[in-house]
């Protein structure tokens, strides 16, 4: 029976109606300002009215239920970060409808803007600043390696350079130490002479003084 029931049926089976409010909700909360039909938007602030009193309870219980009733966890999530927080010191009016002047051409039917009575900033806007900040820190960042490269292509230029400087001071010693060692040898020779000379010299005058005075010469 259908007695007390002040609901509207939005010409959509029940099903199909609980779908609807929670995707206009969900939209909702990610867009935090959506434009649909003036019905519509009456039930679904209904809808998203109830959903806020549960999430302001906050506890586990209330976040079981609002994912029943959603279908969706992160909706939920964001229904008690977001949103609930906002409106602590209200016990309703979390949403409201604002009329617009035109109809929908196709049919005729009356456009609203449905949207929440605290200022809130859109998800979409948040994300796109998340990136923007991500982007500007890759850049940064890009910045940063490429001033490393140029800095290590300028530290390698010198080392290369002295090098190639120690690889070609050893080619222009060698020649110089060579000479030295060539001289060296005959040094040597012409010094162990001289000693030798010297030695018989000494050997000489002895013995031949041993033998003048044995035969008596002397």
């Amino acid at each position: 029976m259908y007695h007390r029931k002040m609901r509207r049926k939005l010409g959509r089976k029940s099903e199909h109606r609980i779908a609807l409010l929670r995707n206009l909700l969900k939209s909702l909360v990610l867009h935090k300002r959506i434009q649909t039909t003036v019905m519509k938007a009456k039930e679904a602030s209904a809808f998203s009215d109830s959903m806020i009193e549960l999430a302001k309870k906050g506890d586990l219980h209330s976040r079981r239920v609002l994912i029943a009733r959603l279908g969706c966890s992160e909706t939920a999530g964001l229904l008690i970060k977001e949103i609930a927080p906002q409106f602590k010191d209200r016990k309703g009016g979390y949403t409201r409808v604002l009329k617009l002047g035109y109809q929908r051409p196709g049919d005729g039917g009356q456009k609203a803007i449905l949207e929440f009575t605290a200022a809130f900033e859109s998800t979409q806007e948040k994300r796109a600043k998340a990136l923007e900040k991500k982007k500007k820190k890759a850049e940064k960042e890009a910045a940063k390696e490429a001033e490393k490269a140029a800095e290590a292509v300028k530290e390698k230029k010198p080392a290369k350079e002295k090098a190639k400087a120690k690889a070609e001071k050893p080619k222009e010693e060698e020649k110089p130490k060579s000479k030295a060692k060539e001289k060296e040898p005959e040094a040597e020779s012409s010094d162990s002479g001289t000693a030798e000379k010297k030695e018989g010299e000494k050997k000489g005058g002895f013995l031949g003084t041993l033998r003048k005075f044995l035969k008596g010469d002397e």
